[in-house]
């Protein structure tokens, strides 16, 4: 253990190094490391070391010493991409394009989303324990931009940088001018044959473009609606989310979603640490699908779940399991709507369930199928103003 303790602290301190190098790329860094005793390791001791890390660092903040891992050489990064399983099967967030890759299928992964009101910005990040407040790790921010017909929530891998121009731009949220209809485009393609938006946005994007082996653009990955509530009676917000890059055989026992399993190239120039974040596994190469065109049945709807009334406290009530604190028109729970009617047990698990804790901070829990990108958009369309649907 002495000599992954000091393996760790090395290759921290490389990893701030590549960092602090901005944009001078990762490759010459990776060619200065190919002398060094780390990178000449043999192939069965390096992945025991490995495999060490990733057992022993399995929580935020010492996760990143598997980061660090994956920067070393390419021989490291091809063995950490082996090693280090998807959310779906690990439950746990490593690299960034886990935040694009569907959540855990056997629990919820808990998160929480911090709102900013005056700059009109959102954080979401990942929770490191089981209380409703606590540092966390930082996943993705949000701010919100109004425009004269629709309102866009871009959403990028960077806090201090949101804008559709942007090399950490990932996908938005669009509403229509009464903000009762979401659309999330998502910056790359989800899954192959993947239908490009053509919009002014889209051109921003490609102008930055610098490969063109992965086109970036705005592709419609789900749209979100809220009932209007003409009559003005009480109760929740009633949702309906279409995940149009989801096949509803996904929540079937053995369904598969598309999951992506890299950031395209033009985010990898800017970003020296990115391209060790491609976490291919033989999972996720069964999990890919083409396009869902070509699937047999359709995709998949989520609704959110029917509240009951408690007459003693005279309010609308969902089981949040402690996770939700404060009464708010905002919660709710989605599940996946049954088709033709018919439900079964795949109906009742809540897919992503979003509440409020604090004035300006927010639980946001999901699972298979979906991703942490695509459920923090879906929580951003509650935050939109909707005086027909109240």
């Amino acid at each position: 253990m002495p000599i992954i303790r000091s393996l760790i602290h090395d290759m921290r301190s490389r990893s701030r190094r590549v960092v602090q190098d901005g944009s001078s790329m990762a490759e010459p860094v990776t060619d200065g490391l190919k002398q060094s005793s780390w990178a000449n390791m043999p192939q069965e001791l390096l992945r025991e070391v490995l495999l060490r890390i990733e057992n022993s660092e399995s929580s935020w903040p010492p996760r990143k010493s598997v980061v660090a891992c994956a920067g070393v050489c390419r021989s490291w990064r091809e063995i950490t991409k082996e090693i280090v399983k998807p959310p779906e099967v690990s439950a746990k967030i490593t690299f960034p394009i886990s935040v694009k890759q569907p959540g855990p299928r056997d629990n919820l992964l808990q998160c929480f989303i911090k709102r900013n009101r005056s700059s009109q910005t959102y954080y979401l990040f990942l929770s490191l324990t089981s209380a409703l407040a606590d540092d966390g790790k930082f996943l993705l921010a949000a701010h919100k931009c109004r425009r004269p017909t629709c309102t866009d929530y871009v959403i990028s891998l960077n806090a201090d940088d949101m804008s559709n121009g942007s090399y950490t731009y990932i996908g938005k949220l669009r509403s229509n001018f009464l903000g009762t209809k979401f659309t999330i485009y998502d910056g790359q393609p989800p899954h192959a044959g993947a239908k490009l938006s053509k919009s002014r946005s889209s051109r921003l994007v490609n102008l930055k473009q610098v490969s063109p082996r992965v086109p970036t653009g705005n592709y419609p990955v789900a749209h979100i609606s809220y009932e209007l509530n003409v009559l003005g009676s009480r109760g929740p917000r009633r949702m309906n989310c279409v995940m149009d890059s989801i096949p509803v055989s996904a929540i079937e026992p053995g369904g598969v979603a598309p999951t992506q399993t890299d950031f395209s190239l033009s985010n990898i120039d800017v970003f020296p640490s990115f391209p060790f974040f491609r976490s291919k596994s033989k999972h996720m190469e069964k999990s890919e699908s083409g396009p869902l065109g070509e699937q047999k049945d359709g995709v998949l709807v989520l609704r959110n779940k029917s509240p009951r009334w408690h007459e003693q406290l005279q309010c609308w009530c969902l089981n949040f399991h402690g996770r939700v604190t404060v009464a708010s028109v905002k919660n709710f729970q989605l599940v996946a709507s049954p088709e033709n009617g018919v439900a079964g047990p795949e109906h009742e698990k809540i897919i992503l369930q979003f509440g409020k804790v604090g004035k300006d901070l927010f639980t946001m829990d999901y699972r298979y199928p979906i991703s942490a990108f695509q459920a923090f958009a879906i929580c951003l369309s509650s935050f939109d103003t909707k005086i027909a649907c109240e």
